[in-house]
């Protein structure tokens, strides 16, 4: 199935993905061009993240609604509505509104596939199959930024990069509407899903799904979030070390691209690894890896070798966070209502992303009030305390993979 309906199936991430991430690197440049201050660069780039965490409950309602093709369909419209925006806004609250839409859509274009996948896909490759979407994400976001280098060197316009964005979705919906639909083709063919959907009348809401499931979300969810915050810690937290150890912007480039090389590398593994030995033997080194790095890197500021010990510990991230590819969709899947789990999905990616949004919150408060490697070291025990919270909790709500 997967290889009949790869276009379909992966060919909307890797597109939202790909201009996703050329756009993103360049949001701060364009609001510095509207005349924002340094900080309100920062906090514009932040607001894209903000949407992704409100965003997945209304996707989740919406794609139990209408179903996940055509959730991706208006959400493609009011993408390419955010991205005319960022071209043509003349100001920082139009170009702010802008990014938020993006970032909605990013949310349901993430739900609706992940809620395919949990009903459609057999559980003897759904980790390998879910760790291929994540690694169809990662592609997008990690040749986005090469794509928008070239997009300048022809243009020499930052909101050129945004016209990119504007095909790559226009793309996208096409692929959506004109594709063949895996979903129609599979009843037409007789071939039911693993677990028939609720009718309408049974479907939960957000609101009643995310009560009814409050414990494994008060629990497991909350292990994910730990491991969302150290997958978003990376990316502020690492950039960071570097200017503090008063390296220069090229070496410190080279550091987070060989941890990014890693991290796609390594997609594909943590999927077989989930499929063949169980979820807890990903999830787990994965965290500790993470974990063990940045509370090591913690103690290594004023070494002599404070240069190598950045490459080593960036190198074990990488790896830490390679593995843990497809790790939370996969879970989630796991723990989801067979017939209906869209709203479930919803919270569950929601805790997610709340996750990934306090981590830069964390370090800024932590070096404020501390420093830099206190802030490391508060991101590391975060880490290791996820990994213990898995170790309690995957045994405990996915039995048939410890």
């Amino acid at each position: 199935m997967l290889w009949r309906f790869a276009p379909m199936i992966y060919g909307p991430t890797v597109l939202f993905g790909l201009g996703e991430g050329a756009l993103l690197p360049l949001l701060p440049v364009i609001a510095e061009s509207l005349g924002a201050s340094l900080a309100q660069a920062a906090l514009l780039a932040s607001v894209i993240v903000v949407a992704r965490l409100i965003g997945n409950l209304p996707a989740g309602w919406l794609v139990a609604r209408i179903g996940e093709r055509y959730t991706m369909a208006v959400a493609g419209g009011l993408a390419l509505a955010g991205a005319f925006g960022v071209i043509f806004s003349d100001g920082l609250i139009g170009l702010a509104v802008s990014v938020f839409a993006i970032g909605l859509c990013a949310s349901a274009f993430g739900l609706a596939r992940h809620a395919f996948m949990t009903t459609r896909v057999p559980l003897r490759y759904r980790a390998r199959a879910l760790s291929v979407l994540g690694g169809s994400f990662r592609l997008g976001m990690f040749t986005g930024p090469f794509v928008a280098a070239g997009v300048l060197a022809v243009w020499g316009e930052e909101r050129a990069v945004a016209w990119f964005f504007v095909g790559a979705l226009v793309a996208l919906v096409v692929l959506v509407l004109t594709g063949r639909d895996p979903e129609d083709v599979l009843a037409a063919e007789g071939s039911a899903p693993r677990h028939p959907a609720a009718s309408a009348e049974a479907r939960e809401g957000v609101f009643r799904s995310m009560w009814r499931h409050r414990r494994v979300l008060a629990t497991l969810g909350v292990s994910t979030a730990a491991l969302s915050a150290m997958r978003q810690a990376r990316v502020y937290l690492l950039p960071l070390w570097g200017v503090s150890l008063t390296l220069d912007a090229q070496t410190i480039a080279l550091i987070v691209g060989v941890t990014g090389a890693l991290e796609f590398a390594l997609f594909y593994s943590s999927g077989q690894i989930m499929d063949r030995w169980g979820r807890l033997w990903a999830c787990l080194p994965s965290m500790v890896l993470m974990g063990g790095a940045f509370l090591g890197l913690a103690f290594t500021h004023d070494l002599a070798a404070s240069t190598m010990w950045f490459l080593v510990g960036a190198i074990v991230v990488g790896v830490g966070n390679g593995l843990s590819s497809g790790i939370l969709m996969t879970l989630g899947a796991d723990v989801a209502p067979p017939q209906d789990p869209a709203a479930f999905l919803g919270s569950w990616r929601m805790l997610a992303d709340a996750g990934a949004a306090s981590a830069p919150l964390i370090i800024s408060a932590v070096t404020a009030l501390a420093s830099l490697p206190v802030a490391c070291g508060v991101i590391g025990v975060i880490g290791l305390a996820g990994a213990l919270g898995f170790g309690r909790t995957v045994p405990r709500y996915v039995p048939h993979h410890r």
